[in-house]
């Protein structure tokens, strides 16, 4: 387990180091066109605190409402100066780099206009011959990601069945969190998504009747208690990765003409199942011993628990909420006679 974890931080400080380092021209044309798209909005914040403070010797009558609009006006000329200067700056840094990468592909392919691509909404539309560019909306991203938490209910289905169960409806708990790309399928259709990502999930179970699990050999079995038990928990930590097929009804919306899509922003439901490993078990027991001294027990090993799991799961909601119920194929014990397949029923957020 060590191992993976260490491959894992190796490889993401591997891919951020190379990242950082990484100039491409795209990411410094995002940084010019982001400059130009904030120097309006920061010159207008200080125009509006100028006009504040006219306004406050306004009311204070220290100057004639004729002085303030004069004064208000010759801001705003000042400000109108200093917003051309600072576009028509970053325009000739913007445009040296556009006509560099326009140069450059000529080698290869000429042609009278290129388009370039920066970030995924904004691409520049260069003509080589009168040295112009523009932007051009080329509508939403077909990934988006979302940050997944999900709670509910946990329990044991014996050879299919929950009658009469060994472990407390509504004491055994399960949590799932992690992070999910939602791919819209068809190009001009919002119904159908590819959902999948990694979670971490956590399935607790409180078993009846003053019980704990002892591991006999390959077996693992419930066992009467000797003490009165204030807590009997039988936790399992698992990484998987959810696969769905995600329908979602929020529909295609029109903006300048154009259409672009929004996800969770309406009714929708998910079909598929998740695969992934065990990370931990633990079980956790609470009592008073004979000479009237509080334990907590922690125990960690396998109890004989299956190192892979995989599942059907599916859930129905509208917006970020839905029902979500998740069911594993494989049982929770490796050999025990008895099947006992772990079941879950909550409620799932997908945060965009």
């Amino acid at each position: 387990m060590y191992k993976i974890i260490t491959y894992v931080v190796i490889s993401l400080f591997l891919f951020v180091s190379k990242a950082i380092a990484q100039d491409t021209f795209e990411v410094r044309a995002k940084k010019v066109a982001d400059k130009i798209e904030s120097v309006t909005k920061e010159e207008k914040e200080a125009l509006k605190k100028e006009v504040e403070e006219v306004n406050v010797q306004l009311e204070n009558g220290s100057i004639t409402k004729e002085q303030a609009d004069e004064k208000k006006k010759k801001l705003a000329e000042a400000r109108a100066v200093i917003i051309g200067n600072k576009v028509d700056a970053a325009y000739d840094e913007l445009k040296v780099l556009v006509q560099d990468k326009v140069e450059n592909r000529n080698m290869e392919t000429p042609q009278d206009s290129v388009k370039v691509a920066i970030g995924n909404k904004i691409i520049i539309k260069f003509e080589k011959d009168s040295l112009k560019f523009k932007k051009e909306d080329v509508g939403e991203k077909r990934t988006t990601s979302q940050f997944v938490f999900a709670m509910g209910l946990n329990n044991l289905a014996t050879d299919g069945d929950f009658e009469n169960s060994d472990y407390r409806f509504l004491g055994s708990h399960f949590y799932e969190w992690g992070m999910s790309y939602n791919t819209r399928i068809a190009k001009e259709s919002n119904l159908l998504h590819f959902k999948y990502g990694w979670s971490v999930m956590y399935n607790n179970l409180r078993p009846t009747e003053n019980r704990f699990f002892l591991k006999d050999g390959d077996k693992t079995t419930l066992e009467k208690s000797p003490y009165d038990l204030d807590e009997s928990r039988f936790r399992n930590v698992y990484l998987v990765a959810p696969l769905h097929l995600e329908f979602d009804f929020s529909g295609k919306k029109q903006k300048d003409g154009k259409p672009y899509f929004k996800t969770h922003e309406s009714f929708r439901f998910g079909l598929g199942g998740y695969g992934g490993i065990r990370l931990k078990t633990k079980q956790i027991l609470k009592y008073e011993d004979e000479f009237g001294d509080d334990v907590k027990q922690k125990t960690k090993k396998d109890y004989n628990v299956s190192n892979f799991i995989y599942g059907v799961s599916a859930y129905i909601g509208y917006k970020e909420t839905s029902l979500y119920v998740k069911y594993d194929l494989n049982p929770l014990f490796q050999d025990n006679l008895v099947k006992q397949n772990n079941v879950s029923l909550g409620v799932r957020w997908d945060f965009n």
